[in-house]
């Protein structure tokens, strides 16, 4: 046997109520002197109220519980835009219905918070430079920010749901939590600083992966270490070159003069004197040569802050392909977009760029091109050459290393540190498409 429902429960405690009352009145009715139409017709009216009575109650039972149900379903859905009415204090149902408007109220604030907090932290993971991973117990991916697109060089879509060991992210699964590793990835490589931390979702383990590229740090602190030491030894060696300089230069003078002079055009110290003579010319241009040299090298410590001005990329990038006069550069045409930059330094940077490439074609009698296209918040700078490529692309941007016999292993260096000042990225890496390198300038918009 079923059950009774609670409305049928109401509905039969209400007839049990009013069954004493009527069951007095209809005993009275019937043994009273009435007549019989009148006593049907009385009788009917006490059945047709109590019934009656007993339906009121239940209906306004179920509906005051069914307006419950209704408000509590809306705030299951998170739809907290429904409110109870007849809320007053001085009722049993009034109280029930300002309870659930304040715990509704409370819930849509605390929604509201939690909306907003989890928008800044989207919009913190977007924004932040640093490449964030979340994989699941079965290893797959399940969040990646614009950083780790990036890094990874797929979009979203092509990345959620690959396992760890198909982005070739497996080690940072495993190990330590919190150490520093080696990745070559598509779009950079180098050394990169793994925090890895345990969280649940949905009652279920997840890790999520944090990747920090120590590189440009790293960099930083080798150019400051570097600038330190030029500025010594710039400092020591000219202070000892300029006076070697100024007396190897007197005595050469003196004894050309000596040389010239009728007494001594016969002597047989005349050969010694000229061999003094070149020695000291010798020492002279060497000190001389050592002094530009170090010039050179001093530059990259006193490089200024960028001037910041709007620089268009067409006319920046074609104008300095022109001054590139041992070959035509062929310039691809690219969007129209503005960059806040200093347009010396900028010019600077590409002036060596297309040098070192045209130097390269040169070799192999290739060709040289520039093209640039717009990515995001970016703009991409590409210059490509047709030369036979770099054996060594690891020390490229080491100080004082070059490929070249005449080179002063500057120019690379400088030209990273401008990006850099810029908030860019210069990278140099062998074309896989053709021989030849591709020397990639990215600048923010």
């Amino acid at each position: 046997m079923s059950r009774l429902t609670y409305e049928r429960r109401i509905q039969l405690l209400a007839l049990a109520a009013g069954l004493p009352g009527s069951l007095v009145a209809i005993i009275l009715l019937w043994s009273g002197p009435y007549t019989s139409s009148t006593a049907w017709t009385l009788t009917f009216f006490i059945f047709a109220f109590w019934f009656g009575f007993a339906a009121s109650l239940r209906g306004r039972v179920v509906f005051s519980l069914q307006t419950l149900s209704n408000l509590l379903a809306a705030v299951r859905e998170e739809d907290f835009s429904l409110r109870g009415r007849d809320a007053r204090s001085d009722d049993a149902m009034g109280e029930v219905m300002i309870e659930i408007n304040a715990l509704s109220e409370t819930l849509r604030t605390q929604r509201l918070g939690a909306i907003e907090a989890t928008a800044l932290l989207r919009t913190v993971m977007e924004e932040i430079d640093l490449a964030i991973f979340a994989f699941d117990d079965h290893a797959k991916l399940r969040l990646v920010n614009r950083a780790g697109e990036r890094l990874l060089a797929r979009p979203t879509a092509r990345l959620i749901g690959f396992t760890a060991a198909e982005l070739e992210l497996a080690p940072c699964l495993e190990g330590s939590p919190a150490r520093t590793m080696e990745f070559n990835f598509t779009r950079a490589s180098g050394r990169w600083g793994l925090r890895r931390v345990a969280f649940r979702q949905d009652g279920l383990p997840h890790q999520l992966i944090v990747l920090s590229d120590l590189s440009r740090t790293l960099r930083d602190e080798e150019r400051q270490a570097w600038q330190r030491l030029i500025r010594v030894l710039g400092h020591e060696l000219n202070n000892s070159l300029a006076p070697i300089q100024s007396v190897a230069q007197s005595l050469e003078t003196g004894l050309h003069s000596a040389i010239a002079s009728p007494e001594l055009s016969d002597s047989p110290a005349t050969p010694l004197l000229e061999d003094l003579r070149a020695g000291l010319n010798i020492i002279r241009s060497r000190t001389e040569a050592l002094g530009r040299f170090m010039a050179a090298y001093a530059r990259l410590a006193r490089l200024p802050q960028p001037k910041m001005t709007t620089v268009n990329a067409c006319e920046w990038i074609t104008r300095t392909a022109k001054l590139e006069t041992r070959l035509k550069v062929r310039v691809d045409p690219g969007p129209n977009v503005t960059i806040s930059a200093d347009a010396d330094q900028l010019e600077q940077l590409l002036i060596n760029l297309i040098r070192n490439a045209a130097d390269a074609a040169l070799e192999t009698r290739g060709g040289v091109q520039v093209t640039w296209t717009r990515q995001g918040s970016h703009v991409d700078v590409s210059v490509l050459d047709d030369g036979p490529g770099v054996p060594n692309s690891a020390n490229l941007f080491v100080p004082f290393f070059t490929t070249k016999p005449h080179g002063s292993g500057i120019g690379l260096v400088l030209s990273r540190q401008i990006a850099e000042a810029h908030g860019g990225e210069l990278t140099l890496k062998n074309r896989t498409d053709t021989q030849g390198c591709e020397a990639r300038l990215r600048l923010p918009l």
